[in-house]
């Protein structure tokens, strides 16, 4: 019976050990996405994540596209643009959720799947904005809630957030809630997103897998220096004019 009872027992440990062990969901989409890198529908795999991360998907479509170019260097400008149509078309997709479906589908999207708590400022649910970027970017910003960002730079949050580690998901609902132009809304996708995604493409096609080891580890910061810089490019020619 003792010796049953401590079988029982190794077992519970073992059980116990495994579940452990076992992936979160947001690691076992990783991996997932990662796979298709190897099959002959990774491009087709990039398309449909690119789309579907501009209103719904967890992750970026960049760890798919990093992988792709990797494995095929001479094809990345390809990827790039296939990966930024898509994204931009998606964006579409995420405006309309934004104008159409906020109270219904957009605040769960945001608040379950970024992550990003509403709170009320001045009589409106409003988002806290990362404290990296309201420290680095002072009150260039505007506000330190995504709303009130809105209100004073427009569409171009919709060109400067596309370029950050921000969940995109969040900038095309919310640019539909705040009724951001929609002709200037799709320009400015494009910009950002072909920007991003040709420039993380051609480097990597460049260096390789070292640069995507210095791309993992100083992404955040390079996009937040880019910002910093693009923004008072811009302050300067509003100072000049």
């Amino acid at each position: 019976m003792e010796m049953k009872e401590e079988n029982k027992g190794q077992e519970g440990q073992e059980l116990s050990s495994e579940k452990r062990k076992k992936p979160g969901l947001v690691r076992r989409l990783y991996d997932w996405m990662l796979s298709w890198a190897d099959s002959r529908y990774g491009l087709h795999a990039l398309v449909v994540i690119s789309f579907a991360e501009s209103s719904f998907f967890p992750i970026p479509p960049d760890v798919l596209l990093i992988a792709l170019v990797l494995g095929a260097s001479t094809r990345w400008y390809k990827f790039a643009f296939w990966c930024t149509l898509a994204s931009v078309v998606g964006g579409l997709a995420g405006y309309g959720i934004g104008v159409f479906g906020w109270e219904t589908i957009g605040r769960w999207i945001v608040e379950h799947l970024t992550h990003k708590p509403l709170v009320e400022v001045g009589g409106r649910l409003d988002i806290a904005l990362p404290s990296y970027l309201v420290t680095v970017m002072g009150d260039s910003l505007g506000g330190e809630y995504l709303f009130q960002v809105y209100d004073h730079w427009n569409a171009w949050i919709v060109f400067i957030f596309g370029l950050t580690p921000l969940p995109y998901k969040l900038v095309t609902i919310t640019a539909g809630v705040a009724r951001v132009n929609l002709p200037v809304f799709l320009i400015a996708s494009v910009l950002s997103r072909a920007l991003r995604f040709f420039l993380v493409a051609w480097v990597l096609s460049k260096w390789g897998d070292p640069a995507r080891r210095f791309i993992d580890r100083y992404f955040n910061l390079l996009t937040i220096a880019f910002i910093v810089l693009l923004v008072g490019g811009f302050l300067v020619l509003k100072l000049v004019m």
